[in-house]
């Protein structure tokens, strides 16, 4: 139970109150400028100010914070001026967030001297995964000696904020999940004004934010009244000492009132029926009068006051609005950090090893990461120590280096792909797994709009390292829920790097390519390339690569040469393909001796494009090949890529080959035969492609 006094000190109240007029004076200022500033939408703290103010100014440079898009004033209470949110306002190329890229109050930093604030989505309840994740790597950090706190630092804090209306959100349910059960040092900061746009509270939630949250056993939840700064103050100041001592989550709920419109293309007077009575509870008064009848500040020290906050307002927006926009070449920056890996290096097959299964290929890489490299961990469903992956993924990790750096997560996909950018955050190396490629949608959300944009939203401030490692495709009788092939999908996610070897050397070299990448890697592994288990794939098996082996992203491979003397006759013919269509296609090339090159890609993004247009180039004839069911594919897109690039060297039409257009794989093994593609329908292709 929290028990706070009010004493606090009277510089912190005047600075509460300067900081309070300035919001409200950026507030008004907008509305009276209002034809400008609506441009781009943006929304204001007005009525949220007391509580927003009461958590900025109490942050320290260690801590970690993830604003909403209403927290304008939190902002200002941790050192950001008008000039820097105005600069995001009106998207100038200054803009210290994003570089104009993203919306007023959706910012991104990494100052020294100030509080952390990793990527910020639309934040309605997205927020709260990522900035869990922080806090899990700050406990990761603390628990393995990496923290490096200076003598006498106080641990750092993690605060995420969120409207009321977002903690219905079922991904906000995981991160509160996440934080009770392991008791991460985190304050989720509600801010309730009753709205969601126009739907109310009473149209939308079962119960408020905090007393949702005491279904969660071990995260305290309490709430206080938004309006009131001292009360505000006072409050999160024992929360706050709290979570630096104790290592344990809060949730605080502030009921607050709405002053101003939801943003400025949602206007208040079109919906609201409450705003008499959301002016009775405007926190600026009741500080203002406070201050007044304490004798802190006089009538006229208070005029004063309000009247430099406007003009300084003033003076920051008329220099913002004067400000250079971004530039067309801008567009183009910090799709990507830069990756050290830019050529192959060590010894792919030592001599004197017997191949090896391609699972082993990679639990040997992930060993040796974690071996050499503290940062590294793995977690993901089923990984731990009882079983080690359903596919024995992970065997003997946990037991090598401990349940806190190899462990379970509760079924929650979004968590897990999006608790990454919060790992990588604090200069950790997350390595996680989704079971099945399956089971990627769920976590969808957190890909795409948090981990793939975070380091070109954030302007090159916060690249998202980690790998999500994903077993994909049809195997084994898998049925409809553990058979799936999504490679499309994701390639249609700007913002990540997609890996899909075919082989052992190839998944270890991508593998620890992925890890120093500092960007994030989706590993696709075919569960039946695993164990060889299926007829065909023995060549999936290798010699265990050395342990310094590595391949760049982007650089595709030969699996298979064709004759010189067939291209110079004309009857050879290439084929473009990765993960399983190698194997296919290497079986399916046996009955055409010599006319056959098979280009396996390695990786999806990047993409080695030059390789496949020099074997177009070289045979005139091309098949891609792929398990996805075929239409509106990644693979026809590559197909119509060579057919662009490369349509007058072609002797033939670029062909497409995949599996059965169905909405799923069946679970009898009859019709899965019937849909999925196989050896003897690549054969066939190549065969009508050679004669045409």
């Amino acid at each position: 139970m929290i028990k706070t006094t009010t004493n606090i000190a009277k510089k912190t109240l005047k600075e509460g109150f300067r900081l309070m007029a300035t919001a409200k004076a950026m507030a008004e200022l907008y509305e009276g400028h209002f034809k400008l500033v609506s441009k781009y939408v943006h929304a204001t703290s007005r009525g949220h100010e007391a509580i927003q103010l009461a958590a900025g100014m109490q942050l320290l440079p260690q801590d970690y914070v993830a604003p909403y898009y209403r927290d304008d004033a939190l902002l200002l209470g941790i050192g950001m001026s008008p000039y820097d949110l105005m600069l995001q306002l009106m998207a100038k190329r200054d803009d210290p967030f994003s570089g104009g890229r993203t919306y007023y109050s959706h910012p991104s930093l990494n100052d020294p001297g100030k509080p952390k604030i990793p990527h910020q989505s639309s934040a309605t309840g997205m927020q709260a995964i990522p900035t869990t994740g922080v806090a899990m790597g700050i406990q990761y950090k603390e628990l393995h000696g990496l923290a490096n706190y200076k003598k006498g630092e106080k641990k750092p804090v993690v605060i995420c904020s969120l409207g009321d209306a977002s903690v219905t959100e079922g991904e906000v349910a995981e991160a509160l999940q996440m934080a009770a059960l392991k008791q991460f040092p985190i304050i989720f900061l509600v801010q309730d004004n009753g709205w969601d746009i126009s739907a109310n509270a009473a149209e939308t939630r079962a119960q408020h934010a905090a007393d949702y949250a005491k279904g969660f056993h071990g995260l305290e939840s309490l709430s206080i009244d938004g309006s009131d700064f001292v009360g505000c103050y006072a409050t999160l100041q024992k929360v706050i000492e709290t979570v630096r001592k104790e290592r344990r989550p809060f949730l605080v709920r502030a009921e607050v009132p709405l002053l101003n419109h939801h943003t400025s293309g949602v206007r208040k007077e079109w919906y609201r029926d409450d705003l008499e009575e959301a002016a009775r509870q405007d926190p600026y008064p009741i500080l203002r009068d406070l201050l007044i009848n304490r004798e802190i500040l006089s009538e006229k020290q208070a005029e004063n006051l309000e009247e430099k906050a406007r003009q300084a307002v003033a003076e920051d927006f008329e220099r913002a609005r004067n400000m250079e926009d971004p530039r067309p070449e801008d567009l183009y920056t910090h799709d990507f950090a830069p990756t050290p890996v830019t050529a192959e290096q060590g010894e792919r097959a030592p001599a004197g090893n017997a191949p090896t299964v391609m699972v082993d290929s990679a639990l040997f890489a992930v060993e040796e990461l974690m071996r050499e490299h503290p940062e590294c961990l793995l977690y993901g469903q089923d990984v731990g120590g009882r079983l080690g992956g359903v596919f024995r993924e992970a065997a003997t990790l946990a037991k090598k280096f401990g349940d806190s750096r190899v462990f379970n997560t509760p079924i929650q996909e979004a968590f897990i792909i999006g608790s990454t950018v919060g790992m990588s955050a604090v200069g950790l190396k997350p390595i996680v797994e989704v079971q099945f490629a399956d089971y990627i949608w769920p976590g969808l959300n957190q890909l795409f709009t948090e981990v793939s944009r975070s380091c070109y939203l954030s302007n090159g401030k916060w690249p998202v390292s980690a790998i999500i490692r994903v077993p994909i495709g049809a195997y084994g009788s898998g049925g409809p829920y553990h058979s799936s092939s999504v490679e499309s999908v994701l390639a249609n996610i700007r913002g990540i790097k997609i890996a899909y070897p075919s082989t052992g050397a190839d998944l270890k070299g991508l593998m620890k390519a992925a890890f120093h990448d500092p960007n994030p890697v989706v590993m696709l592994e075919h569960k039946g390339l695993y164990w060889s288990k299926i007829k065909g794939t023995e060549a999936a098996k290798t010699v265990m690569p050395s342990e310094d082996y590595i391949i760049p992203f982007g650089q595709a491979r030969t699996a298979l040469q064709a004759a010189d003397g067939q291209v110079e006759a004309g009857t050879s013919m290439a084929v473009i393909t990765y993960g399983m269509g190698v194997h296919w296609a290497l079986n399916a090339a046996q009955a055409y001796p010599g006319q056959v090159e098979v280009i396996d890609l390695r990786t999806l993004h990047p993409l080695d494009e030059e390789a496949m247009y020099t074997a177009a180039r070289r045979h005139g004839r091309v098949l891609v090949v792929t398990e996805e069911p075929v239409n509106n594919t990644f693979a026809q897109s590559l197909a119509a890529r060579i057919q662009e690039a490369c349509f007058q060297y072609l002797d033939a039409p670029v062909r497409t080959i995949g599996s059965k257009n169905m909405p799923a794989i069946p679970l009898n093994e009859v019709l899965e035969r019937e849909m999925v593609l196989s050896m003897g329908q690549v054969r066939e292709a190549m065969g009508e492609l050679l004669a045409y």
